[in-house]
């Protein structure tokens, strides 16, 4: 079972538990108490321990929770809780946490790192590049929470040994401050102490920056109660951006007022920071602005009210302040991944949910400074709105754990009740949660893979290391460079595909050999997706039937069955084709009284647009067939296309419209994601395709009538449980169906929807495999779009070898500034053969945007010519 635990208070994870009760009716426990849970040592990490939870309220469709006890008790997936200094429960909660043999949300001493505005300052100078206001740092000794030689701009550290004998070099270091450079714009300071322990008691003093003799001394009266986990900081106040505001409607005196911009963020798919809600709180600038002290206001009306006017100046703030929280996210992930276990409170603890006030305590008060004291010491990543050399800058201030998640909390229920729509903030972080709960529900699995594929699959191996599985891998090549990545080989030559049957039960008899009993069967691998479906069926495992999968697998076969299935609004038939099976130049005779010309005429079991191609009347389906039953025999003519099944051909109706993948996870018939992407013009006559984008550039309608058709010909099909790649035409009256791939999309498909959408396919697969409804983004919004092209051997193997493009593209792929997708090692097949070498992809904060920065790389080496008009291929992406 899956069994994501809250420990402690439920005040600021309700939401959370009621959206992921939802979900996953029953995953999400709360436990209320220490006595309700128990620390037992691992089975799997020595060293560690695993929380069993004995009794806890569970969460259920509908707002239903229940008071349970479990027996026998269940085991957590993934544990958060309250871990804020100075929260009552924090002993207890941080105490069960510790050194957990599963994902962990946060611990005390990540807390209190957070908490440290020494610390946090440091990170998001040194490692977030974000500003921050200058700052003088004092401490005892070595502080092995910060590095040897902490190097951040705007932060000096000064490290003492005894505070008291150094007076003389406390004042020279004051001095220096109160008259270096960095200090020119500002004209006060604050003197405070700093260090988790301060949490909360406002304990500062202000000076002006004149008053060095008095600065001297207040910091030198901190010094005297120093400890070895704390710090002294003298900090320029930074002042707040003069906006101007419109005319009073009053002649009443404004008061200073400041602003605290509260942000939420959390780690989200593939350990990506991701904002989750903004709200914002306005009081006194005198006083802190405290959570809960002041009802929280949403981002745009703020601005608004302070003066920001013109829209598009809101709204590049409001990106500005996104990318700065989740640059302090992502900065904090990598220095929490560089910390010691023991450090980071356990193996497996990191900080999942980052509550950030940002753009913090601005006092934007007709020109009033910021007053620095009105910066509350709960608060999560301060921003100040500073204007720096006339124009706004956002300056960090600080970090905390978990205290803005009840102020996002409040403003959302606030929203509701004005009947404002549902917030993303409760679905965003259950499906984190309940995300990383999955990822270590599938660790030491044995997963038996039928079939390796070439280089194209080589991700497969690393993300087997990432998600810490046992492949079991059935290979006909004895000498695949996969044989060393697994945890067992198994080679046995299973390319005669018309006796998969035979095959299978020589698979079965080589696990019982083995004393192998594998979790899950599955195979991404074209030509073996029959025999791991008959492999399944022979272990009791889930995965698609074998019926279902012959059917998907033979191209003719599965439109015929579609014609057959009227039944549905519209029925699945109306996504056919007409099509006839050719195995004979009679067939051809006879399949051109049925099918209308021009029709396309392909390999029935192919692969990879191998062979297919546009043929204008019957003589040149003649003329094809007999050129491609000519050279493609069987696998040992090209390998890896479908000919272990034969070289059959079916003559299918061209249809007419652009093209596209639409790439679908379903359990048990239920969808639970689906993916539309858009291939450019192919290479008439051959279907070679050339280009491609992420996220589709079709309107939501179009893609929902794509995705809508893939669904209903898999389930017409018979293909209820797995991750499946349907390719379709969409035309003026809607969808035509060309095929469906049973199995994960191939090419560079898995690393692009990664990357622009965050899930993984391989490990969806894998999750329906092992029985369990993986869990995907309810409401998938881009985070980039991506623009790829395809290269070919014949074009541009001598640009790409020769002339040192390869090269470079590897250069510029190292630096983020392409996706090099690498398909085969060396050029496969030719002429109207030819499969893609690789894929060259773009991202940019458009479609426009990555389209222009492919097409200049593509010019720039070469790729782009008079033969291979990338920019054509592109101009299809409106």
């Amino acid at each position: 079972d899956m069994t994501v635990c809250i420990l402690g208070s439920p005040t600021p994870f309700l939401p959370v538990l009621l959206e992921g009760g939802s979900r996953c009716p029953g995953a999400m426990v709360l436990c209320l108490s220490p006595t309700w849970a128990s620390r037992v040592p691992s089975e799997t990490s020595p060293g560690a321990w695993s929380l069993l939870l004995s009794r806890g309220v569970s969460f259920k469709v509908g707002g239903h929770s229940t008071l349970e006890t479990f027996v026998p008790p269940r085991r957590a997936n993934y544990v958060t809780g309250t871990f804020a200094p100075g929260d009552p429960e924090g002993g207890w909660v941080g105490e069960l946490a510790r050194d957990l043999d599963c994902p962990t949300g946060g611990s005390v001493p990540l807390a209190h790192r957070l908490e440290d505005t020494l610390v946090a300052r440091w990170l998001l100078a040194a490692r977030a590049n974000l500003p921050v206001p200058p700052t003088l740092a004092f401490v005892l000794g070595a502080r092995g929470d910060l590095p040897a030689e902490p190097v951040a701009p705007g932060v000096r550290l000064v490290r003492l040994e005894d505070p008291q004998g150094q007076q003389n070099l406390v004042q020279e270091e004051v001095g220096t401050f109160l008259g270096g450079i960095t200090m020119e714009p500002y004209s006060q300071v604050v003197v405070r102490p700093a260090g988790w322990r301060w949490w909360g008691t406002g304990t500062r003093s202000t000076h002006r920056k004149e008053e060095g003799a008095a600065v001297a001394q207040a910091v030198g009266a901190r010094l005297r109660g120093l400890t070895e986990e704390d710090s002294v900081l003298l900090e320029a106040m930074v002042p707040t951006a003069r906006l101007p505001v419109p005319p009073p409607r009053s002649p009443a005196p404004r008061l200073p007022m400041a602003l605290r911009i509260c942000t939420l963020v959390c780690r989200s798919w593939g350990d990506r920071p991701q904002l989750c809600q903004v709200a914002c709180a306005v009081g006194r600038a005198e006083s802190p602005v405290r959570h809960g002290a002041a009802l929280p206001q949403g981002l745009d009306s703020s601005l608004q009210q302070w003066g920001v006017v013109a829209p598009s100046q809101r709204q590049a703030l409001a990106t500005r302040l996104r990318e700065a929280t989740e640059a302090a996210m992502a900065a904090l992930l990598a220095t929490e991944a560089e910390l010691s276990p023991q450090q980071r409170g356990g193996t497996c603890a990191h900080t999942d949910i980052l509550g950030e006030p940002g753009a913090g305590d601005i006092a934007a008060a007709r020109g009033h400074p910021a007053v620095l004291s009105a910066v509350s010491p709960s608060s999560g990543v301060d921003f100040l709105l500073a204007c720096v050399d006339d124009a706004l800058e956002l300056v960090a201030l600080a970090t905390n754990s978990q205290r803005c998640l009840e102020t996002c909390v409040l403003a959302e229920a606030m929203g509701r009740a004005v009947g404002e729509p549902r917030g993303d903030l409760p679905r965003l972080l259950a499906e984190a949660m309940l995300h990383r709960a999955q990822c270590h529900l599938v660790e030491g699995k044995d997963i038996l893979l039928i079939g390796a594929g070439g280089v194209s699959k080589s991700f497969v191996w690393e993300a087997a290391r990432d998600y810490r599985l046992k492949i079991h891998l059935v290979e006909s090549d004895p000498e695949h460079f996969a044989a060393g990545l697994v945890q067992t080989f198994l080679p046995y030559d299973s390319r005669e595909h018309r006796r998969d049957e035979e095959h299978a039960e020589r698979v079965l008899e080589l696990l019982r050999s083995r004393g192998l009993r594998p979790h899950a069967c599955l195979s991404y691998w074209d030509d073996c997706v029959v025999l791991a479906a008959l492999v399944c069926q022979g272990l009791g495992l889930r995965g698609p039937a074998p019926a279902a999968v012959r059917v998907a697998k033979q191209k003719s076969r599965t439109h015929r069955h579609l014609q057959r299935c009227r039944r549905g609004r519209p029925p699945p038939a109306a996504f056919a084709v007409p099509c006839r099976r050719l195995q004979s130049h009679g067939d051809v005779e006879r399949a051109a009284s049925a099918v209308p010309f021009p029709a396309v005429a392909k390999l029935e079991f192919g692969a990879g647009g191998v062979g297919v191609r546009l043929v204008e009347n019957a003589g040149q389906c003649h003329a094809h067939a007999a050129r491609l039953w000519r050279d493609l025999r069987d696998d040992a003519d090209h390998p890896g296309i479908g000919l272990g099944w034969g070289n059959a051909m079916l003559l299918m109706e061209y249809v007419p419209g652009t093209e596209h993948d639409v790439d679908l996870v379903v359990f048990e018939g239920r969808l639970l994601g689906a993916w539309v992407s858009d291939n450019g013009p192919t290479r008439v006559p051959a279907f070679l395709e050339t280009a491609a984008c992420l996220p589709s550039c079709l309107p939501a309608d179009r893609q929902a009538q794509l995705v809508r058709a893939a669904l209903e010909c898999c389930r017409a099909c018979g293909l209820r449980d797995g991750v499946f790649n349907v390719e379709l035409k969409l035309g003026p009256a809607g969808p035509r169906l060309l095929e469906i791939n049973p199995r994960m999309g191939g090419f560079y498909l898995r690393d692009w929807i990664r990357e622009v959408y965050g899930p993984d396919l391989l490990l969806a697969a894998v999750l329906v495999a092992l029985g369990v409804p993986p869990v995907l983004p309810a409401r998938p919004a881009p985070r980039t779009h991506l623009a790829g092209v395809m290269c070919l051997g014949s074009e541009h193997g001598e640009t790409l070898a020769g002339g040192g493009g390869m090269e470079a593209l590897r250069e510029l792929h190292g630096r983020g500034l392409v996706r090099l997708n690498r398909l085969f090692e060396e050029p496969e097949g030719a002429g109207e053969y030819e499969e893609p070498l690789l894929s060259v992809a773009c991202a940019g904060a458009t479609l426009a945007e990555a389209c222009e920065r492919l097409l200049g790389v593509c010019q720039g080496l070469g790729i782009d010519s008079p033969r291979y008009p990338v920019e054509h291929f592109l101009s299809h992406f409106k």
